[in-house]
């Protein structure tokens, strides 16, 4: 092969492989879920794609996020300045760290969330949410809860409820169980596998589900 011909295809490779990285780092990020917290959604061994476009005030109530919970559920602090260079790069070549989550949100900035009104559903803001994507038999909450979500922060929950490590299990810690805005990866939309399962997660929940104040009492 002709050395100009060679350098090109070498051009090639390194351009694609930027491509990638800024994809997986920017845009793209895949997952995979070890846990059936978020049943039946999204299944143990399901392998899912997170939109890293959606973050900070593109999240919305109902979205499933991604992400790093080692500040809001792991009661650590942000670490060194080589801590973050690390996960940055670790995120930048899709490894996952062993401290990423996938929830739902149920509480935005400012939301007044509390479990349960009388019918046992949860409210946001004064008005009950229906949830048809909870795990089959599964109350919203066990635990009753009445939180006011800070500025900078989101309330998420498993779909699971009764298997599910989320914003319930660390009210009593500092922070009180809210995530930061600034620790969400992205917004997982899609699953490629299993290949049976392959498809989109959805679109939000609770918010297309609202039911007015005093309804159906």
């Amino acid at each position: 092969m002709p050395p100009g011909r060679g350098w090109r295809w070498v051009r090639l490779v390194v351009v694609a492989v930027v491509v990638v990285l800024l994809l997986r780092a920017f845009v793209v990020q895949s997952f995979s879920v070890p846990t059936g917290s978020m049943e039946p959604t999204i299944q143990p061994g399901d392998r899912l794609l997170a939109d890293r476009l959606v973050r900070g005030p593109s999240v919305h109530r109902g979205d499933v996020v991604v992400f790093d919970g080692r500040v809001s559920f792991g009661n650590q602090t942000d670490g060194t300045t080589v801590d973050r260079a690390l996960r940055g790069l670790a995120s930048l070549v899709s490894i996952e760290t062993g401290t990423d989550y996938v929830k739902r949100v149920i509480g935005l900035p400012g939301d007044h969330v509390v479990c349960c009104d009388t019918r046992g559903l949860l409210t946001v803001n004064g008005a009950s949410v229906e949830e048809p994507y909870l795990f089959p038999g599964d109350a919203p909450s066990a635990l009753t809860f009445d939180v006011t979500v800070p500025a900078g922060d989101i309330w998420v929950m498993g779909d699971h409820r009764s298997d599910s490590s989320d914003s319930r299990a660390y009210l009593g810690r500092p922070g009180g169980g809210m995530v930061r805005l600034d620790d969400v990866i992205g917004q997982a939309t899609v699953r490629y596998w299993p290949l049976g399962r392959l498809g989109s997660l959805g679109g939000p929940g609770p918010l297309s589900t609202v039911v007015a104040p005093g309804a159906g009492h």
